[in-house]
């Protein structure tokens, strides 16, 4: 405990949430789970503010990090989080910052009319719900479990997706000859495809033979999927991308305010707009 006699004034939890994951899928010693199964947050500090507008620190995962570990002190090492709890997180964390209502600009498909809208965070979350990782894939006598991926991973595969599509941009723009770009563009489909498999084994629980046998280790995965046909590989990703849709958020219902029709609008959680209040 602190000596600090101002130690009392400190920040305090704002608001109690339940995780999607339950824990689950989360690395040993990475968080402390209550009993209640609700996880404390606390609202953000002005340095929190100010490392969520830190766009270097945003684009390689950092800031959301140390964000998270700062207003959750019962996450140990946020980089283990499953990907299906960081949004719920980042909501939780607004919510308690600010309020529950965050405002949204967004333009009439209808007639153009700029709008602003107030969202219900404390609705939204309510809506941010765990995918059901029991439905199985079963093809080539296999038996195949899916998992959500971990935000270090996220977080690698999403930089590393951004870094490859930067350079692409740049060799097409660029006066390079044609067969020199054409060779660049084939290492760019073959960088894409690896990382294409890397994704889909870390979100792979296990694979199960036909006479029982689990296999559960990376490397094993990664060459199985690295040796299958491309058909197989596009049935399993979308097994996976199924599972994901059936939880997905739905847009949020709006109506415009000059010629009163409604419409939908996607709420993109931009972190870096999603914050943009405080400090």
């Amino acid at each position: 405990m602190s000596s600090n006699p101002l130690n009392k004034y400190f920040r305090q939890p704002a608001i109690h949430m339940e995780l999607p994951s339950q824990g689950r899928w989360w690395r040993p010693g990475s968080i402390d789970l209550p009993p209640t199964g609700k996880v404390p947050v606390n609202p953000l500090t002005a340095r929190d503010e100010i490392l969520l507008r830190t766009p270097d620190a945003l684009l390689n995962g950092v800031s959301v990090v140390e964000v998270i570990q700062s207003c959750c002190p019962a996450i140990k090492d946020a980089w283990s989080i499953p990907n299906i709890d960081v949004d719920a997180l980042l909501i939780g964390i607004r919510i308690a910052s600010y309020s529950n209502i965050l405002d949204i600009d967004s333009s009439c498909p209808h007639c153009g009319n700029q709008n602003r809208h107030g969202v219900d965070l404390g609705e939204r979350l309510g809506y941010v719900k765990c995918p059901d990782f029991s439905k199985t894939y079963r093809g080539q006598d296999l038996i195949i479990k899916m998992k959500p991926m971990q935000y270090f991973a996220v977080n690698r595969e999403n930089s590393y997706t951004y870094n490859e599509e930067k350079l692409i941009q740049t060799v097409r723009k660029s006066d390079i000859d044609e067969a020199e770009k054409i060779k660049l563009m084939t290492e760019y489909a073959k960088k894409m495809l690896e990382s294409s498999i890397v994704s889909l084994a870390l979100q792979t629980e296990f694979i199960q033979l036909d006479d029982g046998v689990k296999v559960t280790e990376l490397e094993y995965i990664k060459e199985y999927y690295s040796n299958i046909e491309g058909e197989q590989i596009r049935l399993i990703q979308k097994h996976l991308t199924n599972i994901y849709d059936e939880v997905r958020p739905p847009d949020v219902a709006v109506a415009c305010e000059a010629c009163t029709k409604p419409y939908d609008y996607p709420l993109d959680f931009d972190f870096s707009r999603f914050f943009v209040q405080g400090f």
